[in-house]
């Protein structure tokens, strides 16, 4: 297995493999020199339906013989790639664990500014289903900073 994905040209026999390049969206290893005269030297651009991506776990499945070029890609990159080889139905729960993590990352500043807008601890435990001593100690802590920026 290696840490990178690889981008491959599709033919016959490896039609089913990967996805299309498109339909991961921008991917910045597009832009290198290296990416750029492979893609040249084959005739093709990425928006070619014969160019593929695979993540690093699934790139042993691509057949010998294969024109293929290794390209690392960002974690956010790999998680749009996996997730448009991803089944309908896992890619719809896929979807919402996104959501929930883009969600969630903002979780304590949500938090603190309702604390600092005045809803009480118990009345944002109950809208946000947050554990009530979490939202208390997100609450100790915003009152805390407030305290230090009036010295």
């Amino acid at each position: 297995m290696t840490d990178d994905a690889y981008l491959f040209l599709a033919d016959g026999s490896a039609t089913l493999l990967g996805t299309p390049v498109a339909a991961v969206g921008e991917l910045t290893c597009l832009e290198t020199p290296a990416v750029r005269a492979w893609l040249d030297a084959h005739g093709v651009t990425a928006a070619s339906a014969a160019l593929r991506l695979l993540p690093p776990e699934e790139t042993g499945s691509i057949p010998d013989g294969v024109e293929k070029l290794p390209v690392p890609l960002s974690e956010e990159e790999l998680i749009r790639l996996r997730h448009a080889l991803a089944p309908g139905a896992l890619a719809g729960v896929e979807e919402e664990l996104l959501a929930y993590r883009d969600c969630t990352g903002e979780r304590d500043a949500l938090l603190s500014r309702a604390v600092a807008a005045g809803v009480p601890p118990h009345r944002i435990a109950e809208l946000t289903g947050e554990d009530p001593e979490i939202v208390a100690s997100v609450a100790a802590d915003a009152k805390a900073g407030e305290s230090r920026g009036r010295r």
